[in-house]
């Protein structure tokens, strides 16, 4: 049997990875939101992901069910934290996002979606309880606290283009 390795990503959810026999390097994160990440590692750099697709919680266990299904699906359920319907996720400013270069204000984010940004990463560096004064800059990745419907919506929103 395959060693699964299990890391918890604080604020995000869980990683799950593993090696398979050809030395490739798979790993899949389960957001707390219900969204799934499956990650294909760079063969070259074990730390750096080479692809990676996003599904909805229904489209990984689609996928689940194609691969034959395992103890690890049901586990990924378990691992999933709701508290009172409260969810956290990570949302990535795309570019393009009409709210690059705006402020956490500007957004009006709370407003329109329920959603708070509790955090930034930028650059590596985090950016913890951005004041409504912070600018939102391309690649910055929110870390976001709300309802999943309302982390939805805010993630619609980031991605909307200017065009």
């Amino acid at each position: 049997m395959t060693d699964i390795n299990e890391t918890k990503l604080p604020g995000v959810g869980v990683l799950h990875d593993f090696e398979c026999q050809s030395g490739d390097r798979i790993g899949v994160i389960s957001h707390h939101a219900g969204r799934r990440e499956v990650l294909i590692y760079d063969p070259h750099d074990p730390d750096r992901v080479g692809e990676c697709a996003t599904m909805t919680a229904d489209e990984a266990r689609s996928l689940a069910d194609l691969l034959g299904g395992t103890s690890v699906t049901a586990r990924l359920d378990v691992l999933r934290h709701e508290i009172a319907g409260l969810s956290i996720d990570w949302l990535r400013i795309p570019a393009g996002s009409k709210y690059a270069g705006k402020t956490i204000a500007d957004t009006a984010l709370r407003t329109r979606t329920g959603v708070s940004i509790v955090a930034i990463i930028r650059n590596d560096q985090p950016i913890p309880a951005p004041g409504p004064d912070e600018e939102l800059q391309v690649d910055d990745t929110t870390v976001v606290v709300g309802t999943a419907e309302g982390i939805d919506s805010a993630a619609r929103l980031f991605a909307g283009s200017t065009s």
